[in-house]
């Protein structure tokens, strides 16, 4: 009888090894699946960011890049590279276009008209970025002209015989432009992505939508154009979409009715430009504010150490904003220091980053509304083009590498994020 006993255990052993064959397999890819279904949206308590019952202060980063590099093969691997450095160094958010209006690679070729091509290399973008567990900030227009912008709307109403001015400024107050911009908004929130299946507005990797990047009419100093465009255009998208946050895009300069516009604006040339960041950001349908820091653009002959203490006071102005006027988080969402200065030594750039970190740090014990940053910009290797005097190629035995890095840790710790096995693991090594 034991010959027979021995001839039976055979097909069930044979059974269990397939078993644990097919386990192991497939387990990895539903641990996967579960992260990508059970993914929280980031959501807004009061003056901070939630996500998943934790609070979230954001390190990040802009590269604009993502979308114009994955639309060609050969170029496509970089997203994928920047996007698993930015994760190595604890990074949770990038900031990213979502347009590219009329031109090379364009992804509106014309008023309501797509290439499929670019809508796929988004796709990848989004895909790629839920990949690395890294979120996006997808800002939806350009002030500037580059990647289209406002202006190429303009140029669209201009050449179809329906554009009501040739300045540039009735993107905001033209009707068939608003039409355009709408139309593009629609096609943009309800696309499919063709890598996850998943539709844009249901896709919790996009930490928000940014409205238009760094907008300025100056042709309306009141601000009344603007406000009312933001207002406009924040209530047909939350009517889309009322699952993700929403931001302006300022650069957080106070208007011609704020006594601010005296004792922090760099200037007083920003006060003329028909933005004011708190009635901006006070926008009913407005989640968080942003602002820029760019003291090198902003004022004439300053040594470094004033750019420092203006940095320390403007910060410190908006996020006091943030608590009392607005009752918002307050995004710092782009920030660099020129290595065009006279005087520049790289040393200068690690003192301007440390200061910008430290005041949210000190915000986030505080639990203020100092929500986070976004460094601008990172690069990988070999992109010297698209590089400007703000970029930084990350490197791990970098002081700059280091500092963000470092930045990533304190802000886990604040959070009990650091307990998470990502930033565990970072945080345990010294850089």
């Amino acid at each position: 009888m034991v010959p027979a006993r021995n001839g039976s255990a055979i097909p069930v052993l044979g059974f269990l090894i397939c078993a644990a064959f097919i386990y192991l397999s497939f387990r990895d890819l539903w641990l996967n699946h579960k992260w990508r279904t059970e993914i929280g949206f980031v959501k807004r308590n009061g003056t901070q960011f939630v996500v998943d019952g934790k609070a979230l202060y954001v390190n990040g980063w802009n590269s604009y890049w993502f979308m114009d590099h994955a639309v060609n093969e050969h170029s496509r691997y970089l997203v994928s590279e920047m996007l698993e450095t930015g994760a190595k160094m604890g990074l949770t958010v990038c900031r990213t276009w979502a347009f590219n209006d009329g031109g090379y690679n364009a992804l509106q070729i014309s008023p309501g008209r797509f290439d499929e091509r670019v809508f796929k290399a988004l796709d990848h973008v989004i895909a790629e970025a839920k990949k690395h567990d890294v979120r996006l900030l997808l800002c939806l227009v350009n002030n500037l002209q580059a990647y289209g912008g406002k202006s190429q709307y303009v140029q669209w109403a201009w050449q179809e015989g329906v554009g009501l001015s040739s300045s540039n400024d009735s993107f905001f107050f033209d009707p068939s432009i608003r039409k355009y911009f709408k139309n593009y908004l629609t096609a943009l929130l309800t696309r499919k992505n063709s890598v996850t299946g998943i539709e844009y507005r249901n896709d919790p990797t996009i930490f928000a939508w940014e409205l238009i990047n760094e907008p300025r009419c100056t042709s309306d100093v009141s601000g009344d154009t603007l406000q009312d465009w933001i207002d406009e255009m924040t209530s047909f998208i939350k009517s889309i979409d009322d699952k993700h946050l929403l931001t302006v895009g300022l650069e957080g300069f106070y208007g011609p009715n704020s006594p601010k516009r005296l004792t922090v604006n760099p200037e007083m040339w920003p006060s003329e430009l028909g933005t004011d960041f708190v009635r901006n950001s006070n926008s009913s349908n407005i989640d968080f504010a942003s602002v820029h820091i760019y003291p090198d653009h902003w004022f004439h002959n300053q040594t470094f150490e004033d750019k420092l203490k203006f940095v320390v006071q403007w910060m410190q102005s908006h996020i006091e904003d943030g608590m009392k006027e607005l009752k918002k988080p307050v995004l710092f969402t782009e920030f660099g220091l020129s290595n065009l200065n006279k005087d520049y030594e790289p040393s200068q750039r690690e003192r301007f980053y440390r200061t910008i970190f430290d005041v949210v740090y000190k915000s986030a014990k505080r639990r203020k509304a100092g929500a986070g940053t976004l460094v601008w910009q990172l690069f990988m290797e070999g992109m010297e083009g698209f590089n400007d005097e703000f970029g930084i190629v990350p490197h791990e035995q970098d002081p700059m590498y280091r500092l963000m890095v470092e930045q990533s840790c304190r802000l886990g710790k604040v959070t009990g994020r650091r307990e998470e096995h990502k930033l565990r693991k970072l945080c345990s090594h010294k850089h």
